[in-house]
């Protein structure tokens, strides 16, 4: 047996949606580090449909608790039911104390992580992170993998999401849709607020632009949605929305993935679904209002990041401290469409 054979890792792993995605970089890391290891990731239980769709990881294990509670007698009891797995090594992605503990109470042996709430006792490898080394999420997440980069950070992997042609199939059987050449996917919530959220009006001028030209649009998003998603549908002419379907609220996290795989392209808020859309290798038209792509941008090749330049971005605030949303309401939607027709020409050359 080698000592590759032997790795049985454990990932706690973060729990919003891009960051999941964002987190296979890590687990392909691992994979080309230790090709024939055990990854087991353990998240919250909707991340499965992600999860599912990760070749790397080889075991999913449900994370009972809500984001803020800390339970220490329910995380020691999880960790103690983990003993008996064998786990060689742990990797928490969370910077918190409480993620730290249920492989601490678990005695993986080694426990990596990086620096952060006084969590250097349940860390047997606690490091210091150079924010300046590594700007990105994904490469704070990946550099987990190695000990040390001293010699400069190995490549990025990219997300990639696998699907299932059956599974696809089906689901586009049962919302009545069809493949196509030149279907939008646009992916209009934010669960982070408002200031991340393009004007309902802005989306459906885009839309409106690129049905006139032949296109389909789905649009995308959770049941908080469904209000943005009507208003952008009641913003295009009547004889224009029968092009265009909102299945927001409509679909389980599964579907939503299966359906965006065959878009043509998409026109994203930062959010969740973005850095679905790029870990599918869709063409991304991704929308900062708030944010900043410095630190989150969609892994993909073919993408187009767009912002205003006013002088109060990115705030990082969840609604706009000034109430005008500058950021949002002055990204034309022309940029957008002209960004589609960029990448749909790249993606023929």
């Amino acid at each position: 047996m080698t000592q590759d054979s032997l790795e049985n890792i454990l990932v706690v792993g973060p729990s919003w949606i891009g960051d999941m995605v964002m987190a296979q970089s890590l687990f392909i890391r691992l994979k080309l580090k230790h090709q024939n290891c055990r990854i087991s990731v353990m998240a919250p239980a909707w991340t499965r449909p992600l999860l599912e769709r990760m070749p790397e990881v080889d075991r999913s294990i449900d994370f009972p608790f809500k984001s803020g509670e800390l339970k220490l007698l329910e995380r020691r009891a999880l960790g103690k039911s983990l003993n008996s797995d064998n786990f060689t090594t742990a990797i928490v992605l969370p910077n918190s104390f409480k993620s730290a503990l249920i492989p601490f109470h678990a005695g993986i042996p080694r426990r990596i992580g990086w620096r952060g709430e006084w969590r250097d006792m349940l860390l047997t490898d606690c490091r210091k992170l150079n924010k300046d080394k590594l700007p990105l999420m994904v490469q704070r997440f990946s550099a987990l993998a190695d000990s040390s980069f001293e010699n400069g950070l190995p490549a990025t992997q990219k997300p990639n999401l696998q699907t299932d042609p059956a599974s696809v199939t089906a689901t586009l059987s049962d919302f009545k849709l069809e493949a196509g050449s030149k279907i939008l996917a646009i992916c209009p919530g934010a669960e982070f607020g408002a200031a991340k959220q393009w004007p309902a009006k802005h989306f459906a001028s885009a839309c409106s632009t690129l049905i006139a030209d032949g296109w389909k649009v789905w649009i995308f998003g959770s049941a908080s949605d469904k209000t943005i998603a009507a208003a952008i549908v009641d913003n295009i002419e009547s004889k224009q929305q029968q092009s265009c379907v909102s299945l927001a609220g409509r679909t389980s996290l599964a579907q939503a993935i299966d359906l965006m795989s065959v878009a043509s392209a998409v026109i994203s808020n930062d959010s969740g679904l973005m850095h679905i859309a790029a870990a599918l290798d869709k063409p991304v038209v991704a929308l900062y209002g708030s944010t900043s792509p410095d630190f989150t941008p969609p892994l993909a090749d073919r993408v187009r990041l767009l912002t205003t330049d006013i002088d109060c971005r990115p705030c990082f605030k969840r609604d706009c401290p000034f109430g005008h949303l500058k950021c949002l309401t002055e990204l034309e939607p022309a940029r957008a469409t002209d960004a589609v027709s960029e990448l749909i020409a790249l993606e023929k050359n």
